[in-house]
C-alpha cells in the first residue's frame, strides 16, 4: 500500500476529515489523475450533501477505491471517478438525513470561501449558493444525485444511470421530476445584474449594524420581503425558525438580539459564489454571512455560527465543473 493510501486510510479508520492531501513520494498516474479532477470531485459531493466535511470524507474514501482500479481498463478518467463520489455521496446522504432530523434549529449548510472566478460562472455560483442548496435539501437523495449531475455538470443521461444504479430511461424520468421540483422551489433570479455599488451598499450596511447597531442604513437596502436564517446547531445562539419580512426583521435586531461587542468586526467574502461577510470576535470567526441580493435589495440572509461548520472559513475553496 503506497504512502498516500497508509495515510488516507488511517484518517477514514479514526474518523479524521483532514483535507485529502497525497504526498509527493506517491506520485503517480493514478495520483495525477485523481488531482487533476479533485476541485470537480469535491465540487459533485459538496453540491449533493451541503457538507464540506463529509464530502472531504466521501473523497478520502474515493481515493482509496480509486488507487486499487487497474487504470488500463478504464475508458474515462473524468466519468469513472464522478461515478465512485456519487455513489459515495449517495450512501452517505442518506445517513445525513437521518442525523439532520434531531438538528437543532434550522440546519443551513456548510459555508465556503470561494475565489471570484465562481461568480462569473452564473450556472454554477447558483447552484452552490445557499438558496440553492436549501432547495436541494428538499430532493429524495436519487433525484438530488441526478439534477445536480445533469444540471450542472452536464453528464450525459447514460452516464448518470451508471453513477446511480439506474435505467437511462429510469434517470430521464427523475430528471424530470427534479427538474419540476426545483423549478417551483428555487430562488427567484436577479431581475438585472447587481452593480458593484449595490453589493458595496448592502454589505457596507449590514457592516455598520452589526458593528455599531446602526440600522436605518439597513433597513434601507432590505427587501420587504427577505428572509432570514441562521445555524446554530444548538450550540451558539441562532434563530429557531426564519425570519420573513424586512418589519419583523428590524424589530428582531432593535431589540438587542444581535448586537456585539466592541471587538467585534466585519469583512467582505465572497461565499458560495456570491457576497457575504465574515464577522469576527476578538479576532476569531463568529460567523460567516451569505447575501443574496436583488435589483440592489438584501432578499436572503443566511448567518452560519456553528462551530463546527466554520473550519474552512479562514481559506477559500476551489471549487469547479
Amino acid at each position: 500500500m503506497s504512502a498516500a493510501s497508509r495515510r488516507l486510510e488511517d484518517a477514514a479508520e479514526s474518523g479524521g476529515r483532514a483535507r485529502l492531501e497525497v504526498p509527493a513520494d506517491s506520485a503517480g498516474p493514478a495520483t495525477e489523475i485523481f488531482i487533476a479532477h479533485r476541485s470537480l470531485l469535491f465540487t459533485v459531493a459538496y453540491e449533493m450533501l451541503g457538507s464540506a466535511a463529509d464530502a472531504e470524507d466521501v473523497l478520502q474514501e474515493a481515493w482509496l477505491r480509486w488507487a486499487g482500479v487497474e487504470l488500463g481498463a478504464v475508458r474515462q478518467h473524468r466519468a469513472y471517478l464522478v461515478r465512485i463520489v456519487t455513489r459515495l455521496s449517495l450512501d452517505r446522504l442518506r445517513t445525513l438525513g437521518r442525523r439532520k432530523e434531531s438538528y437543532v434549529g434550522p440546519w443551513l449548510p456548510e459555508p465556503l470561501l470561494t475565489t471570484p472566478d465562481v461568480a462569473e460562472d452564473v450556472e454554477l455560483a447558483e447552484s452552490v449558493s445557499m438558496a440553492m442548496l436549501l432547495v436541494l435539501e428538499t430532493l429524495a437523495p436519487t433525484e438530488r444525485a441526478v439534477f445536480v449531475l445533469r444540471e450542472v455538470f452536464a453528464l450525459d443521461y447514460g452516464e448518470i444511470a451508471e453513477a446511480v444504479g439506474k435505467t437511462e430511461t429510469a434517470v430521464r424520468q427523475t430528471a424530470y421530476r427534479a427538474r419540476t421540483h426545483v423549478a417551483a422551489r428555487r430562488p427567484r433570479r436577479p431581475r438585472g445584474t447587481v452593480s458593484a455599488a449595490q453589493r458595496r451598499t448592502a454589505l457596507q450596511a449590514f457592516q455598520r449594524a452589526v458593528e455599531t447597531g446602526e440600522l436605518q442604513g439597513l433597513f434601507d437596502v432590505l427587501a420587504p420581503d427577505v428572509v432570514a436564517l441562521s445555524d446554530g446547531g444548538g450550540v451558539r445562539h441562532a434563530l429557531l425558525r426564519p425570519v420573513v419580512g424586512a418589519a419583523r426583521l428590524m424589530r428582531l435586531l432593535a431589540g438587542g438580539r444581535w448586537r456585539r461587542g466592541p471587538a467585534t468586526t466585519v469583512e467582505p467574502a465572497q461565499v458560495n459564489g456570491a457576497q457575504g461577510l465574515l464577522v469576527r470576535v476578538d479576532g476569531k470567526i463568529d460567523a460567516v454571512v451569505a447575501i443574496q441580493i436583488d435589483d440592489g435589495l438584501i432578499t436572503g440572509l443566511y448567518g452560519v455560527r456553528n462551530p463546527e461548520k466554520l473550519t474552512r472559513a479562514e481559506r477559500q475553496t476551489a471549487i469547479r465543473r
